[in-house]
């Protein structure tokens, strides 16, 4: 499934595997001017490609490896031809050989489906890709993924964040999450003066700086809130239950691979106190 919403000169297109008769797991890709960024999951790349017909693209960004972000890129690459793809070193290995670089859990074979292998360019942090009227600075923000690239508009103030930044208060994580990670690089991202942050799988934040403020506020009382448990001697299950709340269908739907125990591990791992 894919749904398109123009927000002024931006294409903001919401993608999901139709799983019932309905959207599942939402992921989303924009495209400005002639770039595209991102490319949603392999399910949808077949009426994704349909949506994106008689519209220029030139060259794709990828934020990070994830299936639901590349997995539609081979299939624009094989209705446009030879444009460039680029991407982190991390994900464009990844992306040459997805099958043997990043296995899929069965739930994310079921949710998103398999991406093809496609050629990338390498990005590292502050190379600028020129796209006529626009420019896309790479700036490495790692934490969600180990690969995770943001692209800064300069001009514009816009930052497509990928999946570093995403509403709500977040209940759990991936086990190869580092959310002190997530914490730095959103810190990062609120010195950077937006005007407009396009999330990979969120709403549009009216007050981009406010909400990655209320992000980083709500992860560093959660960090502190389990440093100190930990401290008075309490297992991680306890402090799960206290700090996560109960279970969540996702933990069993993922066999623990996205859970409030991975959550908790995470901030267990590399523990600053947080002023």
């Amino acid at each position: 499934m894919v749904r398109v919403t123009e927000f002024g000169d931006v294409l903001r297109f919401d993608i999901a595997t139709n799983l019932a008769g309905r959207g599942r797991y939402w992921t989303t890709c924009y495209l400005v001017g002639s770039t595209l960024i991102d490319t949603g999951c392999a399910h949808a790349a077949p009426e994704f490609v349909r949506v994106l017909a008689g519209r220029p693209i030139d060259r794709i960004l990828q934020t990070h490896c994830h299936e639901d972000h590349i997995g539609g890129t081979w299939a624009v690459l094989r209705d446009r031809g030879d444009i460039p793809v680029f991407a982190h070193p991390g994900c464009v290995e990844v992306l040459d050989d997805p099958r043997g670089k990043q296995p899929l859990h069965p739930y994310r074979r079921v949710m998103w489906g398999w991406p093809r292998p496609v050629s990338a360019r390498p990005l590292v942090e502050g190379d600028v890709i020129d796209a006529g009227p626009y420019r896309f600075q790479a700036l490495y923000m790692p934490g969600h993924s180990v690969d995770h690239l943001c692209f800064l508009e300069p001009d514009r103030r816009w930052l497509f964040s990928g999946d570093l930044y995403v509403g709500g208060k977040d209940r759990a994580l991936r086990n190869d999450g580092d959310v002190w990670g997530i914490i730095a690089s959103l810190r990062r991202a609120a010195g950077l003066q937006l005007t407009t942050l396009f999330p990979g799988s969120a709403r549009i934040p009216e007050d981009p700086h406010g909400a990655i403020a209320g992000k980083v506020d709500y992860y560093e009382g959660l960090g502190n809130r389990v440093l100190d448990l930990r401290r008075e001697g309490r297992s991680i299950g306890a402090i799960t239950r206290q700090v996560c709340g109960g279970p969540m269908p996702i933990e069993l739907v993922t066999i623990g691979h996205y859970s409030r125990r991975n959550l908790v591990r995470s901030f267990l791992a590399v523990a600053p106190r947080v002023p």
